[in-house]
């Protein structure tokens, strides 16, 4: 075979391969049945630098996506963040982790929200998280778990120290999974972001697995249209085999790297006021003159102080709070209004979603590829939980696509550094 026909036949095997792979991405679910179809190697699933096509039929819910999506993610390496480990001028941070520097409407610049974010591990993840909801506009207050290592302290301050409306929250508690501290943790954001300079509308409390569904301008038109002067604390007159909780003294321990809550022989008292005690999420959205009032009010000061030998206090002490008639923006009337947080809890499996495609960690599903498409849909703001390294295909889909919605979306010019990456080929609607 002489050189010229060596090459054709290369060039031609080429084009066999990339038909190949486009044709199990795109072909109807009903022609994925056929057996032969399954049998496909590392070699033939390219996942590709920059794997939009293949996030693209992941979205879409197409059948092979999955299959060659869950090969690639055991080979893919998504592009390590530089200047987390290692510190960097702040115009290089800005740039290199592509934050946006300019509200991106006239809405947008006047509506501040304040974030409030509780981390502990997984130091790119936070990154991922803070530049997808960061606006220079808004205000973010940092909890730190005080048992963290100190290199992953270090690190986190070396980012917010390039920020003037980022900060570590003032007081650090040692968060115990289910106790008090982590009500507490909340509560010292709160007291310091009430003294900020920056005057904000709303605050959203998030943790390190969090990642939003919705863009910064879906989060305050979703905001403005239903919930305006009113706070979101979903949740229910407490359950009766919820009353364990808050019936018995429970105990953290913290010792040796290992942590818990456990239950005493101990009787509480009733609560305070004879208030009625509610049961919900943890998460919430607050009005800045309702986090006034718990910090102020008498009534709020007690439940907080009955509630420190409580079992996972912080699904009842907001969602009790907001529920009283002459709290600030209350809603008394409410139940499970309130799509915060999109989550695939295990006891609702054949109800509320058809499964976990990934794993279960305490009954919460962490997202695995087949969960993107449920997860977009999602009419929430935001979604919990990821594990980029277990599934790091996850995660980047979910970023560039949000990415893209975000500049969809702006009405001021966009700056270079803002995009994830020169091109884009997503084939799929932006507006779910």
């Amino acid at each position: 075979m002489n050189p010229l026909d060596a090459t054709k036949s290369g060039f031609l095997a080429c084009i066999a391969v990339c038909t190949f792979i486009y044709t199990f991405i795109y072909l109807k679910d009903t022609l994925l049945e056929d057996p032969n179809e399954q049998k496909f190697s590392e070699n033939t699933a390219e996942c590709g630098f920059y794997p939009d096509e293949l996030c693209s039929a992941l979205f879409m819910g197409k059948t092979a996506a999955f299959k060659i999506g869950n090969v690639c993610q055991n080979t893919y390496r998504p592009e390590t963040f530089s200047c987390i480990q290692t510190p960097c001028n702040c115009s290089t941070v800005l740039k290199t982790l592509h934050f946006i520097t300019r509200p991106l409407s006239a809405e947008e610049g006047s509506f501040s929200l304040a974030y409030i974010i509780t981390i502990h591990k997984e130091l790119e993840m936070f990154v991922k998280l803070l530049r997808a909801i960061y606006m220079p506009q808004n205000i973010y207050c940092i909890h730190v778990d005080e048992k963290s290592s100190e290199d992953y302290k270090a690190a986190v301050q070396n980012i917010v120290n390039c920020f003037e409306n980022i900060f570590i929250s003032s007081k650090r508690e040692n968060v115990v999974y289910a106790g008090f501290s982590r009500l507490q943790a909340d509560i010292n954001c709160m007291r310091d972001l009430v003294q900020s300079k920056i005057q904000w509308n709303y605050v959203i409390n998030l943790c390190g697995q969090d990642y939003p569904i919705k863009t910064n301008k879906d989060i305050i038109k979703y905001i403005k249209s239903k919930w305006n002067g009113k706070n979101m604390t979903p949740g229910v007159v407490q359950p009766l085999h919820m009353k364990h909780r808050t019936q018995f003294s429970y105990r953290e321990y913290v010792r040796s790297g290992m942590s818990y809550v456990y239950p005493t022989k101990n009787i509480k008292s009733k609560p305070p006021y004879n208030l009625t005690i509610y049961f919900g999420s943890a998460y919430y959205i607050l009005t800045k003159e309702f986090v006034e009032f718990t910090l102020t009010d008498a009534r709020a000061k007690d439940l907080l102080e009955w509630s420190r030998d409580t079992y996972s206090p912080d699904e009842h002490y907001w969602v009790t709070l907001n529920r009283l008639n002459d709290a600030p923006g209350a809603t008394p009337n409410a139940d499970w209004e309130g799509n915060i947080r999109a989550i695939k809890w295990k006891d609702q499996e054949g109800t509320a979603h058809k499964g976990c495609k990934g794993h279960y960690i305490r009954d919460i599903c962490v997202y695995g590829l087949g969960d993107l498409q449920w997860i977009i849909e999602s009419p929430h703001l935001f979604a919990n939980k990821f594990e980029p390294a277990t599934y790091p295909l996850v995660m980047d889909c979910l970023e560039r696509r949000h990415r893209l919605k975000v500049l969809h979306q702006a009405e001021v010019p966009i700056e270079d550094h803002w995009r994830f990456q020169e091109d884009s080929y997503f084939n799929m609607k932006l507006n779910v």
